[in-house]
């Protein structure tokens, strides 16, 4: 049985006891280099948001409730199911007007549970949106409804067991509804790990991980969730599908690939096969500087395409390393110029030794010197991150983050291009923005860039945000980039995906959609254009 849950916060990002004050120094920055005097924060108590009506009719939710274990409609429960974590999100959160949500909360014990609720919804035409740990940051929350009669979340929590490790094959076979933490902890207790540890680690579920294609921060040793995932069932409204029989199989297309990234429009998750590997003896992460993001970029991709591979490659740019944020418990302290970069090696100690001695000497004659502290400092902040951004968004600043991907040829045009236009468009909007960037997952063949935007709110913040991201998007397609490396498409990247996948991948898509959900009940408009 996994450990007991802790709610993720309802105004923000995870334990609101461990989210702490802005610095002086941070608030002197707001202040003199945004020009940001008002607060903005979230509602005092969660009474006091304010949710859409109930549409959903009486009987029908009555005739759900039988088919579970457990549910809920009350206002807490609706509430704590009405948004993910992005900051448009949030920002609807401050507004004060009233926020769509489920009409009912249902929480199935069982694959079979979850095939009954489907059937019931697609024969009453109510939409279905899978949720696992509440962390979307790109609308994957937010159903396209209107036309149903009613929504309703299917919270799989009780999925959460560790239900056998297979040694021999270095398998564990999972529930979705387990945490990030609960399931490192009770792999750990066997001696293995899955090694997936992306910033929504401490909250997101493994469910969440598959369906959004999760990149972790240490995806360099053990690579995309995605790439660690080896089977799933799926309940959908038109049966079940048992997937992944073995590694790999030429028996066609793998359809695996259709229900990873496919962020509960095709299915629901009801269990996983993921491959773990023993737990490292020995964790090391180091830090280098270097005169400029492109020598360090230079660096990164030496030692990912020609070795020694290392677990942990982070790259941050002269900005945010100016500004701290590599290390968020320092922000705003300042730095010594140039570009931070993290190394990391996980493994035997004797491995470990090897590794970091060999990367050692490509840094060194790539020009970069060591920060000792720097990998200790980041290794202890690396999920405060999300916890600084709503302390921004309180002190009336707006911050998000976005990020895009491509090969490494193109990635110094694709920086280029997204910085511009989101500078472009936040100072056409008055509110001239500070914007910082690192490379933070990376491959043989390119890399992903993670941005992150500050400025001042205008009167409408989320109309603010949209432009500036609508702006980056297009450029971000324009300079060859993906519309998402690792968060996924939801709602807000919805616009911009035939731009990737051409018109007609969309209507394949939509054509999956339509055999596999023909009522379109799961998670409508997320995806798949309704």
């Amino acid at each position: 049985m996994a450990p007991t849950r802790s709610e993720l916060s309802w105004s923000g990002w995870g334990d609101p006891a461990q989210a702490g004050p802005l610095s002086e120094e941070v608030h002197a920055l707001l202040r003199d280099a945004l020009g940001i005097t008002h607060a903005n924060p979230a509602p005092a108590s969660l009474d006091q948001v304010q949710l859409e009506p109930v549409r959903l009719d009486a009987e029908i939710a009555a005739a759900l409730r039988q088919l579970v274990g457990q549910s809920g409609s009350d206002h807490e429960m609706r509430a704590r199911h009405a948004l993910g974590r992005s900051t448009p999100d949030l920002l609807a959160l401050r507004a004060g007007t009233p926020l769509p949500a489920p009409d009912l909360v249902l929480m199935p014990g069982s694959h079979e549970e979850v095939l009954a609720v489907l059937d019931l919804c697609q024969a009453r035409r109510v939409a279905v949106v899978p949720f696992g740990g509440g962390t979307s940051v790109v609308g994957g929350l937010r159903p396209a409804a209107a036309a149903f009669a009613g929504a309703i979340a299917l919270d799989l929590r009780r999925l959460d067991r560790l239900r056998r490790v297979d040694v021999e094959s270095r398998l564990a076979y999972v529930g979705p509804g387990l945490r990030g933490p609960d399931a490192e902890a009770l792999l750990n207790e066997r001696g293995y790990t899955i090694g997936h540890f992306p910033q929504s680690f401490e909250y997101a579920t493994l469910g969440g991980f598959a369906a959004a294609r999760s990149s972790g921060q240490a995806s360099a040793g053990y690579g995309r969730f995605d790439e660690l995932v080896v089977g799933l069932r799926v309940a959908t409204p038109s049966g079940t599908l048992e997937l992944g029989r073995a590694p790999r199989s030429a028996a066609g297309p793998d359809l695996r690939q259709l229900i990873l990234g496919s962020e509960g429009a095709f299915g629901v998750i009801t269990d996983l096969t993921v491959q773990v590997r023993p737990v490292p003896a020995v964790r090391r992460y180091d830090g280098w500087r270097f005169d400029s993001f492109a020598s360090g970029g230079a660096a990164l991709r030496r030692l990912v395409q020609d070795g020694p591979r290392a677990t942990v490659l982070r790259l941050s740019d002269e900005a945010e390393t100016a500004l701290g944020l590599a290390r968020p418990e320092r922000l705003g302290s300042g730095g010594d110029g140039g570009c931070l970069a993290i190394v990391g090696f996980e493994g035997t100690a004797a491995d470990v030794r090897d590794r970091r001695d060999a990367a050692e000497t490509v840094l060194r004659a790539a020009g970069a010197t060591p920060v000792p502290e720097a990998g200790p400092d980041w290794e202890h902040g690396r999920f405060r991150g999300p916890y600084l951004r709503d302390a921004l968004l309180d002190a009336g600043a707006l911050a998000e983050t976005l990020e895009t991907a491509c090969f490494w040829s193109g990635l110094p045009g694709l920086y280029r291009a997204v910085g511009d236009a989101l500078r472009e468009s936040l100072t056409a909007q008055g509110t001239p923005p500070v914007i910082l960037c690192h490379i933070s997952h990376v491959y043989a063949a390119g890399a992903s860039l993670y941005f992150t935007v500050a400025c001042a709110q205008r009167e409408d913040p989320i109309a603010q945000w949209r432009a500036a991201k609508a702006a980056a998007m297009t450029a971000i397609q324009a300079a060859g980039g993906s519309i998402s490396h690792h968060h996924g498409v939801g709602r807000d990247h919805a616009p911009w995906l035939a731009g990737e996948i051409g018109e007609l991948g969309v209507a394949i898509l939509s054509a999956i959609k339509r055999e596999i959900d023909p009522a379109g009940v799961l998670n409508p408009g997320i995806l798949v254009p309704s």
